[in-house]
C-alpha cells in the first residue's frame, strides 16, 4: 500500500509536467467547450430545452474521460514498456499491479480535476446549470471512467511504442470526440453520422453522463454497455500485461 501511494503521487506529478497530456485533458475540453456554448443561443433548436452551457458541460465531461482513457494514459504506459520500465520496476520487486494501480489512481484524479475545471468554468462564467440527478451522473461517471480507463491500458498494453499508442489513440479518439454528441449535436448531424454514432462507446459515456445531469434519467443500456466494455477491456488488458 506504501508503493501505491508512492507511485501514484510520482503519476501525478509525471503527468502535470507533461505539456501534451495537460493541453488535451483540461485545456483543450476548456476551449471548445467556451467555443461551444458561446455558438449557440440559449433557446437554439440544436439543444431542446436546454441552455446550451448545461448541454455541453454535461457532454465535455465525457470528452475528458475519453481524452485520458484514449491519448493519455496508453502513451504514457506504451511508453513505459517500450523504455523497459515495468521490468525494472520487477527487478526492484515492486509488483506490476502496483504500478498500473498508481496509473489507474492518477488518471482518475486527472478525470476528476478535468471535470471539476469544465464545470467551474460552465458554471461560473455561463451559469451552466447542476446537476439534476447528482448520484447517478457521479455514478455513470466513474462507470465511464473505469471503462476507458481500461481501453487506455488495452491499447498502451498491445502498442509496441509510445508514438504507435499515441497514433492508435488518436484515431480512436477524434472520430468518437467529433460523433458523439458532445460536439455537434446529434440534431446537427446527417442521418449517416447519427447511425455511426450510436455504435461508438463514447457516445454511450456521455449519454450516461448527460441524461441524469440535465434531469432525463439513466438509461439501462448505457450502463449495460460500458459495463460490458469495462469488463472485456480490463480481461484483456490484465492478459497482455502478465508477460509485459
Amino acid at each position: 500500500m506504501q508503493a501505491l501511494r508512492k507511485l501514484t503521487w510520482i503519476e501525478l506529478k509525471l503527468f502535470v509536467r507533461e505539456p501534451f497530456s495537460l493541453i488535451f485533458t483540461i485545456a483543450l475540453p476548456v476551449v471548445v467547450l467556451v467555443v461551444l456554448i458561446g455558438s449557440f443561443k440559449p433557446a437554439d433548436v440544436a439543444v431542446p430545452g436546454h441552455r446550451p452551457s448545461s448541454y455541453f458541460l454535461a457532454s465535455y465531461i465525457g470528452v475528458v474521460i475519453g481524452s485520458i482513457g484514449l491519448v493519455a494514459l496508453p502513451v504514457h504506459l506504451a511508453g513505459y514498456r517500450e523504455r523497459g520500465v515495468l521490468r525494472r520496476f520487477r527487478a526492484s520487486s515492486i509488483s506490476l499491479w502496483a504500478v498500473l494501480g498508481s496509473q489507474l489512481l492518477a488518471s482518475l484524479a486527472m478525470a476528476v480535476a478535468g471535470a471539476v475545471v469544465l464545470t467551474v468554468v460552465a458554471t461560473v462564467l455561463y451559469g451552466a446549470a447542476s446537476p439534476g440527478e447528482i448520484w447517478s451522473v457521479l455514478g455513470a461517471f466513474m462507470l465511464a471512467t473505469g471503462a476507458f480507463l481500461a481501453v487506455g491500458f488495452l491499447v498502451g498494453s498491445v502498442s509496441g511504442s509510445a508514438r504507435s499508442a499515441q497514433a492508435v489513440g488518436m484515431l480512436l479518439f477524434f472520430p468518437m470526440w467529433l460523433l458523439s454528441g458532445a460536439a455537434p449535436p446529434p440534431s446537427l448531424m446527417c442521418a449517416s453520422m447519427r447511425d455511426v454514432s450510436e455504435v461508438l462507446p463514447l457516445t454511450f459515456a456521455v449519454h450516461a453522463i448527460q441524461q441524469p445531469w440535465l434531469g432525463a434519467g439513466t438509461n439501462p443500456l448505457d450502463v449495460l454497455i460500458l459495463g460490458g466494455l469495462f469488463l472485456a477491456a480490463a480481461g484483456l488488458s490484465a492478459l497482455s500485461l502478465r508477460n509485459a
